[in-house]
């Protein structure tokens, strides 16, 4: 078949099974590194199976502005249609939210071993090795040789289905992250008093502190009374 042969993609697509999902999802407002084995039988040879060792990054999502999206939507529909539609859109964008993921396989790091076993006995091992480590980003994936990286876009989109409306509830209620910032930071000053005085720049930087003041002030307090 050629190479980009729509029929690659999608059988490549079916013949995918996610093993083990990361038990930890992926990060609201940071970068998580996702540690893949993916595991496929070779075409060309009884009992060969490629066992290939990598990582991809998957991005902190963005919430994309409903003008990002309306046009890209409608594109195709009749010039009078589309502008009917698109102020209902914009109307009623608040009710909508799109996310938008960003993902990286660096091919530079990935290994890759063959070995000459029954593809489950290959499987059985990998797994006990994964579970043995007890890495909270590890994957384990079946798939198919060629195209490998097809198999990969099958392991981030049920990753992304997983953890998107945890996402979108968090990015609903704090977009920008800074109140899950200052919880973080209120957490190490209530056990680390030297803690309180960047706690108080943060609550300034972000323009908080008005909002988190009592809290802020009840916390000091408490440490004045633990001295």
């Amino acid at each position: 078949m050629p190479a980009g042969d729509p029929f690659d993609f999608w059988y490549a697509v079916s013949n995918t099974e996610i093993l083990m999902l990361p038990p930890r999802r992926l990060e609201t407002f940071g970068t998580t590194v996702v540690d893949y084995h993916l595991v496929s039988e070779l075409m060309d040879e009884v009992n060969g199976v490629r066992v290939r060792q990598g990582r991809i990054q998957a991005y902190r999502p963005e919430i994309l502005a409903p003008s990002a999206y309306v046009e890209s939507i409608l594109e195709g529909f009749q010039e009078e249609a589309a502008g009917r539609y698109a102020e209902w859109l914009r109307e009623n964008a608040k009710d909508l939210l799109i996310l938008r993921y960003g993902f990286k396989i660096r091919k530079e790091e990935v290994q890759e071993q063959v070995i000459h076993d029954a593809v489950d006995a290959v499987i059985d091992r990998v797994r006990a090795d994964l579970q043995a480590r007890e890495n909270p980003l590890g994957a384990l994936v079946r798939g198919v040789d060629e195209p490998w990286e097809v198999c990969l876009v099958k392991l981030m989109v049920e990753m992304v289905q997983r953890s998107g409306p945890e996402h979108a509830r968090v990015l609903r209620e704090d977009p920008t992250g800074a109140r899950g910032e200052v919880e973080t930071a209120f957490r190490a000053a209530s056990k680390d008093r030297s803690k309180i005085a960047p706690l108080a720049d943060l609550l300034r930087q972000r323009q908080l502190f008005k909002e988190y003041e009592d809290r802020f002030f009840a916390l000091v307090q408490s440490h004045k009374r633990g001295a």
